[in-house]
C-alpha cells in the first residue's frame, strides 16, 4: 500500500490513510486501495470491525485532489463521481461495523467518507465540512444524499449550500457524530466500541447493518418485510440458539457466527 497503513488488533483493523503532507487528500489511488483493502478485510475471518482514520493530528481527510478534478471533462467528471460513490457503498455496505475515527479536517470527499462509515466518533479538535459549492461543483461521492439521510433534509441543505464548515460539538448536536473525545482519546474510543460490539452475534450485526442499509431506500412496509424475512432466517442460525440460551441461563453466550 502507498496510501494507507492497514494494521490489526484484537480483531479490529485500523485503516489509515497516509498523506499527511496534503492532509489526506483522497486521490485515485487512495480510492483504489480504499477498495482493495475492504475488499481483503471482509474475506479475513480474524477481523471483526474496522477503524478507518487520518495520519498525523491535523486531518481525517480534507477533501479530494482539487488538481485532478480541474482537469475532467463532463464524461470524467461524471465517472469520477460514480468510482468514488462505488467505494464508498462498499463500505456502506460492509458487514461488519465500520467506525470513522474523525482525528481533524474531515471536509468534503473526507466528509463523505465519513458518511459512509456506520458510526463516526470525532475528536474534539474535528471539523466537518461539505465546502464544494465554494469551487462552483457539488458533493459527489454521495454526501448529498447520506447526510439529507442521517441529520436531515433541511441542516443538510443548509451545510451543501453554505459550504461553512462545523466544529465536532455541533456535529455531534446534529446526529452527524455518535461521540465526541479528547483527541488523545480517540482510538481507544473507536477500539472500545469496536470491541463492544463484536461482543454481540456477529450475524446479527451484519443483518441489523443490512436491515438499516436497505430499509433506508424502501417505503416502510417493504423495510418492514425485509427486517421479517431477515429476522426469520436468523432463527435458524447456532448463534440464535446460543443467544437466547444463554439468556435464559443466565451466562454470556458464545457466538461463532453460524
Amino acid at each position: 500500500m502507498e496510501f494507507l497503513e492497514v494494521g490489526q488488533e484484537s480483531g479490529v483493523a485500523t485503516v489509515t490513510i497516509n498523506r499527511p503532507q496534503v492532509l489526506n487528500a483522497l486521490s485515485t489511488g487512495v480510492l483504489d486501495e480504499l477498495e482493495t483493502s475492504f475488499n481483503s478485510l471482509r474475506q479475513d475471518d480474524a477481523v471483526g470491525a474496522v477503524i478507518v482514520t487520518g495520519s498525523g493530528p491535523k486531518s481525517f481527510v480534507a477533501g479530494a485532489d482539487i488538481k485532478g478534478l480541474a482537469s475532467l471533462d463532463v464524461a470524467g467528471a461524471r465517472a469520477n463521481a460514480q468510482r468514488g460513490q462505488q467505494v464508498f457503498r462498499n463500505i456502506e455496505q460492509f458487514p461488519k461495523v465500520v467506525i470513522a475515527g474523525v482525528n481533524g479536517f474531515a471536509l468534503g470527499g473526507g466528509c463523505e467518507l465519513a458518511l459512509a462509515c456506520h458510526i463516526r466518533i470525532a475528536s474534539n479538535k474535528a471539523r466537518f465540512g461539505l465546502p464544494e459549492v465554494t469551487l462552483g461543483i457539488i458533493p459527489g461521492y454521495g454526501g448529498t444524499q447520506r447526510l439529507a439521510r442521517i441529520i436531515g433534509k433541511g441542516r443538510a441543505l443548509e451545510l451543501i449550500l453554505t459550504g461553512d464548515m462545523i466544529d465536532a460539538q455541533r456535529a455531534y448536536e446534529i446526529g452527524l457524530a455518535n461521540q465526541v473525545v479528547a483527541p488523545e482519546e480517540l482510538l481507544g474510543s473507536c477500539q472500545k466500541m469496536a470491541t463492544k460490539i463484536m461482543s454481540r452475534g456477529p450475524l446479527a450485526i451484519s443483518m441489523a447493518l443490512e436491515a438499516v442499509n436497505h430499509g433506508l431506500e424502501m417505503p416502510l412496509p417493504d423495510g418492514e418485510r425485509l427486517e421479517a424475512a431477515l429476522f426469520g432466517s436468523l432463527a435458524a442460525s447456532d448463534d440464535t440458539r446460543e443467544g437466547l440460551s444463554a439468556f435464559l441461563e443466565k451466562r454470556k453466550p458464545n457466538f461463532k457466527g453460524n
